[in-house]
């Protein structure tokens, strides 16, 4: 029905998902190996997570997928000529090469949903890769895509998804034509994943996944006072507990190693499942996805891992938050102290996946921060009425509308890129999307850092801030100028002025915009080379009319050399040396 998907792999392993149509058994045959798994369902749906284990490192091997004997994949894809799926284990000492991005709307590929949607990067990745001639023993692919955020639209809905609510139920009555439980979004899903060259991409390019608002709601956890206003709507809580279950299936399992999924809570009971008939999980993960979104230090969604000499940390910003106004956090104090753990040295690179931007255009960042002051009350009673209002119209909820749990980050960032926490690495490098537009920050080289109560000199590793968003769903033309002036430039001056004049604390460290932004439909690659660090985002390009097949194009590039400057094609750098 949906897949399959190649999730977690390493040197020697392998995770395959499917969804089936029916209550089986999975075969995964790799060369002369195969490994296979019986289903599980929820609320009639039926799923299996392959592990295909003892694979030898750095090797590219084509598979196929049986389903109760039946060979169901590889299949027919509508004309397409597209290599077979692989199975490309990580090879030791090889540097990491990755894909990211956010935000993708699913509609069809013709010139009327290119016209509203612009062309599907995603689409146009894999169309390049399929094109590619593939060296003996290695691919010139990345070794992972990683998505962050909006994978999945449960509020902005397509055509074809209003069509699926509106045979099952009347959209005049809430939530509309919002998605309202756990069926909307197995079908959400799977017109996300069943366009052909995705599908055939999502197959054979591991990919790693993490939510942001739009997978659950717009404006997610923005607020104590959002909370409240969705626990009045009586369709809220079947909404959360569909998003979360269907999150941990569809999105979050994959995420996992082998040895952190036999650590999980759910998985065990698959794991450990030896009854005859299929075993059904519906009640037990609603019951566990209640659970977490009332008590979100009971489970944890982040996740990290190390490929070759880097390392990738990804956060969960959404469901881990504390919105207590006496202890507003982007983290909890699980999640914080687990994340803490995590931000060390000893590798080469480090990249911390957030869906939400961790340094915004310095303008948006103290309005965002300015927006948390007055809700907390720096501004009296009627600003605090005030500032609520703007970071709920206003979509002022990212890590600078948490300045704790902002404030607490930039540190750790700061430490590691010192040497404070092990051999410093050549970059601290936040992967981000959300905002719908992309561009590339540096902390000031040179500038200097508050430590301890004193000012030192930052003068080791860099630390980077990428933004690439979205991968389809474009801002329209007037708001891109409007998100461009009130960003990178209204907000300048103004937002600085307001944040001070409600004492919000200055930043740990000072950063600047080193390029954009662009607003493109793009999917970026970052990777490690012997030079440092290069990053380019692509775009699709319609050519000949055929608006089904669109090419790769460029559109940004942006280095960063052992110097640990960040310079676009020219050699430039837009960094200033501050003077104190």
């Amino acid at each position: 029905m949906l897949g399959p998907l190649l999730r977690y792999v390493d040197e020697t392993s392998a995770s395959i998902w499917v969804e089936t149509g029916r209550s089986a058994t999975v075969r995964v045959t790799a060369g002369e190996r195969s490994w296979s798994t019986r289903t599980f369902a929820v609320h009639g749906h039926h799923y299996a997570l392959v592990e295909c284990d003892g694979i030898e490192p750095g090797t590219v091997t084509p598979y196929t997928l049986d389903v109760d004997e039946e060979r169901v994949w590889p299949t027919a894809t509508e004309g397409l000529e597209l290599p077979p799926s692989v199975i490309a284990t990580l090879k030791p000492g090889k540097p990491l090469r990755m894909a990211f991005g956010s935000c993708r709307t699913s509609v069809p590929h013709d010139a009327a949903g290119n016209r509203s949607h612009g062309v599907d990067a995603l689409r146009a990745y894999a169309l390049a890769m399929a094109e590619v001639t593939q060296p003996a023993g290695e691919l010139p692919w990345p070794d992972l895509v990683l998505f962050l955020g909006d994978q999945v639209y449960a509020d902005e809905t397509s055509e074809e998804m209003q069509e699926f609510i509106a045979s099952r139920r009347d959209p005049d009555n809430p939530p509309g034509h919002e998605l309202k439980d756990y069926e909307e979004y197995a079908h959400l899903y799977r017109l996300a994943w069943s366009d052909p060259a995705n599908r055939w991409l999502l197959s054979t390019l591991p990919s790693a996944m993490i939510f942001d608002d739009h997978d659950v709601r717009d404006d997610w956890n923005t607020s104590a006072a959002w909370r409240r206003e969705m626990a009045e709507k009586p369709w809220w809580h079947d909404r959360i507990v569909a998003a979360l279950a269907s999150y941990w299936v569809y999105q979050h399992l994959g995420n996992l190693s082998p040895a952190e999924r036999a650590r999980d809570e759910i998985w065990q009971q698959i794991a450990m499942y030896d009854g005859e008939d299929e075993l059904d999980l519906g009640s037990e993960l609603d019951a566990f996805a209640a659970r977490v979104d009332v008590k979100p230090d009971s489970y944890r969604w982040s996740f990290a891992r190390d490929i070759s000499d880097s390392r990738l940390v990804v956060v969960d910003s959404r469901a881990a938050r504390v919105l207590d106004e006496e202890h507003r956090s982007m983290l909890d104090d699980t999640e914080m102290a687990w994340l803490d753990d995590q931000m060390r040295g000893g590798c080469d690179h480090l990249f911390v996946g957030t869906s939400l931007p961790f340094l915004l255009p310095k303008g948006l960042h103290h309005l965002e921060a300015l927006s948390e002051a007055m809700a907390d009350g720096a501004w009296g009673r009627r600003g605090r009425s005030i500032g609520e209002k703007l970071r709920t119209h206003g979509d002022l909820e990212h890590w600078a509308a948490f300045d704790k749990g902002f404030r607490e980050v930039a540190t750790m960032a700061l430490e590691v890129a010192r040497g404070d926490r092990g051999p410093a690495p050549m970059t601290v490098t936040f992967l981000s999307g959300d905002v719908h537009h992309s561009y590339v920050s540096q902390a000031e080289v040179g500038a200097r850092a508050a430590r301890n109560g004193h000012v030192e000199r930052l003068n080791a590793g860099a630390i980077l801030q990428a933004v690439c968003s979205p991968i389809r769903n474009p801002l329209p033309r007037a708001i891109r100028l409007g998100t461009a002036a009130l960003s990178y430039g209204v907000a300048g001056v103004l937002g600085q002025l307001a944040a001070r004049s409600a004492k919000v604390p200055t930043t740990p460290f000072s950063w600047q915009r080193v390029r954009g932004p662009w607003f493109d439909n793009n999917l970026a690659t970052v990777e490690v080379t012997d030079q440092g660090l290069e990053m380019w985002w692509g775009r699709g390009l319609v050519a000949n009319g055929q608006h089904d097949r669109p090419l790769l194009e460029r559109v940004a590039t942006v280095t960063v050399g052992e110097d640990g400057v960040a310079r676009d094609p020219d050699g430039r750098s837009r960094l200033r040396r501050r003077k104190h």
